[in-house]
């Protein structure tokens, strides 16, 4: 496990759309799909990730209340196969499917939809408002496996809240930290 932060893409940033394959149904689905009319959560993550486990329960509550306000999630795993096949569609679908994810689970095998997010790390995590404008890119909260600091979310109820009020997010937003994307061998991004 190769710790990594997120990358920080600039907030105002519009998010890229996509067409990826939901793991649960195998239909191509888009951002625009499952655009929530207050704003819409993109989260980069796996299966084996243990930075992943260890919000995955917290984060599904946080989707679920937040669904209800107008904030609708959407889950990217982009990890290689050849590497990782434990994050592949197949187990993918099995966690979804064990885990009752509310929020569609896609594959994205190109790594093209992660490259276009500059995710780096999983989880990532982005905020857009109603606009698709990023509004709050960073970590889940300041818990990570072993530090002893429960999960809560709050660093990204902090963020919900202040896109739900109309007002800026905060000016100091911290990096997510987690394990590097798997990448394929060519597909290495050069901000990595």
């Amino acid at each position: 496990m190769a710790l990594r932060p997120s990358q920080m893409l600039p907030l105002g940033t519009l998010a890229p759309d996509f067409r990826l394959p939901n793991v649960k149904t195998g239909a191509l689905e888009s951002l625009g799909m499952h655009r929530g009319a207050k704003g819409t959560l993109v989260v980069f993550m796996c299966n084996h990730c243990p930075y992943v486990i260890h919000i995955l329960d917290i984060l599904m509550a946080w989707t679920e209340s937040h669904f209800k306000k107008g904030i609708h999630t959407i889950a990217i795993s982009s990890n290689s196969i050849i590497t990782h096949p434990q994050d592949g569609p197949e187990e993918m679908k099995k966690l979804a499917l064990t885990k009752k994810f509310e929020f569609p689970y896609l594959y994205d095998a190109t790594q093209d939809v992660a490259l276009s997010y500059q995710a780096a790390c999983t989880p990532d995590f982005y905020l857009f408002n109603a606009r698709l404008e990023l509004h709050y890119r960073g970590r889940f909260d300041a818990s990570k496996p072993g530090n002893e600091i429960p999960v809560t979310g709050a660093d990204l109820t902090e963020a919900a809240a202040t896109l739900l009020a109309g007002r800026k997010a905060a000016d100091v937003q911290y990096p997510s930290m987690g394990c590097n994307i798997k990448w394929h061998d060519h597909k290495v991004p050069d901000y990595f």
